[in-house]
């Protein structure tokens, strides 16, 4: 029966699928590429005037913010990701989507609505510190969850979606532009970084409770249980399913669920993977210590026009 359906899959009316996974890719990475962009507007905050015991002598503190922020995004980004491999066993997708999306939405909402409030610069730092540290947090889950998604479809479709990832760079670094022709103030500026994230988040939550309900989505999403067991075969050797299979009874008597094979299998997999695993932490650590900590600080050297 299944495999009767699987020899004639329904088409992508419209390519509607495939804009919404194009837009859940932009969706996980737009929020914090506006969030870098307001860089300026985060270190002017913070150069508020100290007054010590009442002196009329001002002193600025350096809270090194650049610093701190590329820290604090990338350390729960790395950690909620590897955790995210065994968080998937134990709470639905649908929930770890929708619940990382209406935080992420949440907390851009903060930020804007800071944007209007006058804060001591120590108070500030640490508000915005807990939010980078949160947004990451959810940031790291939300991405790991659709990738799982978007890879129940057809390769083209992690194609789109990766291009979306792209294409959020790309609009963030136009939002900067545009603001730089505006040649507004620098509260109004971030405000407009803040609340575009805000309206991108929703939009991106609406697709994605959308998916489901479309023929050609539905049909691949419900494939997941009939494709478990040849998953399962493809990731594990001969040797594994050997093992498996002969540790089956015990298992059994023991009283082990079937999940816990299924987290034991994480390990399985990561051994297939580890080399390039491996790889793709080594890039992101040079890329990400560069990016933004290091690029935000280039000077020009064309000096006539420098708001340019």
């Amino acid at each position: 029966m299944w495999n009767e359906k699987k020899q004639n899959p329904p088409s992508d009316r419209g390519q509607i699928v495939a804009i919404i996974i194009f837009v859940l890719g932009m969706g996980t990475l737009l929020p914090w590429n506006f969030f870098i962009t307001a860089s300026q507007y985060f270190n002017e905050r913070l150069k508020g005037n100290l007054s010590s015991n009442g002196m009329t002598e001002a002193v600025r503190k350096d809270y090194n913010y650049d610093s701190w922020m590329a820290l604090l995004s990338q350390l729960p980004l790395l950690l909620f990701t590897l955790l995210n491999s065994f968080l998937y066993q134990w709470v639905k997708e649908r929930l770890r989507v929708a619940f990382s999306l209406v935080v992420i939405f949440l907390l851009f909402a903060l930020t804007a609505a800071l944007v209007q409030v006058p804060m001591q610069p120590d108070t500030f730092f640490s508000v915005t510190m807990a939010t980078i540290w949160f947004i990451n947090v959810f940031g790291a889950v939300l991405q790991g969850s659709l990738f799982g998604v978007v890879g129940m479809f057809p390769p083209r479709y992690s194609t789109l979606f990766m291009s979306g990832q792209g294409l959020a760079g790309i609009f963030a670094a136009v939002a900067m532009l545009c603001s730089i022709l505006r040649n507004g103030d620098t509260e109004s500026t971030a405000l407009g970084y803040f609340v575009t994230p805000c309206v991108a988040t929703l939009g991106t939550l609406l697709c994605y409770l959308l998916l489901p309900h479309l023929e050609f989505a539905r049909y691949y999403l419900n494939r997941k249980q009939a494709d478990k067991l040849d998953t399962s075969n493809k990731l594990l050797s001969s040797t594994d399913k050997i093992a498996l299979n002969g540790n089956m009874k015990d298992l059994e008597a023991k009283g082990v669920t079937e999940e816990s094979n299924e987290r034991s299998s994480v390990f399985a997999v990561f051994k297939k993977i580890w080399l390039m695993a491996l790889c793709v932490t080594l890039v992101f650590a040079v890329t990400l210590s560069v990016f933004p900590v290091i690029t935000v600080r280039v000077k020009t050297v064309y000096t006539e026009n420098t708001h340019w």
